[in-house]
């Protein structure tokens, strides 16, 4: 099994270094390469192409939000994670806006670190439960415009989902992890992961974190609705 490729983008020298060695120290993860700004990371990322992107948002020359909406753009198969010092905030929103896979606080345990570079590469939610529902609600109640914009989600394109479908993109817009989906719909979670991975590939979303992002545009749910 190949190593996870990531890239450590931040202004600050020693949060770069104690992330590169924190992950690079795990046995499953490769720092590549580390950026002190989002034009480094830009490059970084057109060099190495790794599978995640350590992106921190507020950096001198390009900041991370403009530096992920160009990768999000041209490099659709690295996945961002936005660092932020700041729990629930603007910057937040406009990072998932930006094409972002999710975030992490810079004050991060290690293990967290680590296993949330392993969920983003894989696909899986980043954010926990309480702060999906949390952030999403008020992202979608906020409802940015522009061209930053990565959803656009008209409701017929629900359509194109079975039923089964449907009722996981619902579940998955309440933050239920895939073992608390499989039990609201009484399947296996094998099968929930095969539910997840066709609604991603019908809607053409990048991750599971865009795909809750969709669901409340859509208005497959209500924002606030748990």
């Amino acid at each position: 099994m190949n190593a996870i490729r990531v890239v450590v983008a931040d202004d600050q020298e020693l949060v770069r270094a104690g992330f590169g060695m924190i992950l690079d120290a795990q046995p499953d993860i490769e720092v590549v390469a580390e950026a002190a700004d989002g034009a480094q990371a830009i490059e970084a990322v057109r060099e190495h192409r790794p599978d995640v992107l350590l992106l921190d948002v507020r950096m001198p020359v390009m900041d991370g939000l403009e530096a992920a909406r160009r990768v999000y753009a041209e490099f659709p198969g690295t996945k961002v994670i936005m660092l932020t010092t700041f729990d629930i905030d603007d910057y937040v929103y406009d990072a998932l806006y930006a094409g972002a896979s999710g975030f992490l606080l810079k004050d991060v345990r290690r293990d967290d670190l680590a296993h949330g570079v392993r969920m983003v590469a894989s696909g899986e939610a980043l954010l926990a439960p309480s702060v999906t529902r949390r952030l999403i609600a008020e992202f979608a109640a906020r409802k940015p415009s522009g061209p930053a914009a990565v959803v656009r989600a008209p409701s017929r394109l629900l359509d194109q989902l079975t039923i089964r479908e449907q009722e996981t993109l619902r579940l998955l817009a309440r933050g239920l992890s895939n073992a608390e989906i499989a039990a609201e719909l009484v399947v296996s979670e094998h099968t929930v992961k095969t539910h997840v991975s066709n609604v991603l590939s019908k809607l053409q979303l990048r991750d599971r974190v865009h795909a809750v992002v969709f669901a409340y545009e859509a208005g497959a749910v209500v924002a606030g609705e748990v």
